[in-house]
This record gives structure tokens, sequence and C-alpha cells, in this order.
């Protein structure tokens, strides 16, 4: 596997399918583990398709495995980004709490911007 980011709060690796391999470190690495789960299979039931999709999880490892969204979107302004993030809060209930161009990226096969890193997002009720 390939790895796309160490961070202070997880490594990201990508695997030979491209899929998203996520293991959670650092602080209150446990809660953010079970937080991004089930605000990805609530954005999964609530019909939401720009958001990487629950593949699969390891709990003793704090290891999350998604679909794949793309590649970062640098050149993406806060104008953008804003509307991306109040669509995702107004139409599929979820307040992204780190809400800045870092957290989108562009997937070329669907054409889309897409919004990823759900560990510090609120769950709302559904608009």
């Amino acid at each position: 596997m390939r790895n796309l980011k160490d961070g202070i709060r997880s490594l990201v690796k990508i695997d030979f399918y491209g899929n998203v391999h996520k293991y959670f470190k650092g602080t209150d690495r446990e809660e953010r583990f079970t937080n991004e789960i089930r605000i990805l299979k609530a954005l999964e039931e609530r019909g939401c398709a720009n958001v990487p999709q629950f593949i699969d999880a390891h709990e003793e490892e704090l290891h999350l495995v998604t679909s794949n969204c793309g590649s970062p979107a640098p050149n993406l302004s806060q104008k953008k980004a804003d509307m991306l993030f109040q669509e995702l809060e107004q139409t599929y209930g979820v307040r992204h709490d780190d809400p800045f161009p870092r957290n989108i990226t562009y997937d070329e096969k669907t054409g889309q911007f897409c919004i990823i890193d759900f560990e510090l997002a609120t769950l709302l009720e559904r608009p």
C-alpha cells in the first residue's frame, strides 16, 4: 500500500485496488473512528453520492476502509467549498466540523467534487 498522508490524527494509505485505508491515531481516536463510520453509513442511507463509501472496518486496529474519492482539489476556492458543505448540511443533515477545501477532492471518474474526512462531523436530523 502507498502512503497518502501521515498526520497527527491519522495514517492514510491507498491499496492496489484504489481503496482508502485510514488508521486513526492521536487523541480521541476511538471516538473519531466510531463517528466517521456512523456518519458515512448515514450518508449512504440518505443517498449522498459525493462522499466515500464505507467498505470495512477493523475496530481492534482503528482501521477504516472506504472507496476512493479522487485526488485533492488544491485550487478549489473557499466559496465553492462553503457551497458544498452547505449542501451537505441542508440536503443530507451532516455538519462537517472541519469545513475547509483540504477536505474536498475531485473524482475524475464521476466528474464531481467529493467531501472527505468525517471523523469530526455532526449527524443532524434528516432534513
